[in-house]
């Protein structure tokens, strides 16, 4: 995949992905990762006016919520595995977890946490 494509789908990636279904952030945190510092980032953020934040490094606290989230998206995945489930779309064709990524996300966005006693989506 060519750099010029990259450059191109990845704002009309997180666009669809993201964007689309939770709103525009007011500000973002990440690591000082080169994905997150390059000027297509730094153009993203200009163009819908978002405050880019750095996290410190080797500072998990800026990074719980997100660690947290994906150890459960983890476990799902592993109950998935375990238990052998796969998906049949329409076509009678035959996916893998990966595959049920969105419809993981989905239920652990909709369910209710015990933490705040609602979901992520109220």
């Amino acid at each position: 995949m060519s750099q010029d494509y990259k450059a191109m789908y990845t704002p009309l990636l997180i666009w669809n992905r993201v964007i689309s279904w939770t709103g525009i952030f007011t500000n973002i945190i990440v690591d000082r990762n080169p994905k997150f510092t390059s000027a297509l980032w730094r153009n993203l953020h200009q163009l819908f006016a978002t405050k880019l934040s750095f996290s410190t490094a080797y500072q998990p606290q800026a990074d719980g919520l997100a660690e947290r989230i994906i150890q459960t998206l983890k476990d799902m995945v592993r109950r998935v595995c375990a238990y052998g489930l796969q998906f049949k779309d329409c076509d009678g064709f035959t996916h893998g977890w990966c595959t049920l990524l969105p419809e993981l996300e989905l239920e652990y966005k909709t369910s209710i946490h015990a933490s705040t006693n609602q979901t992520l989506l109220f």
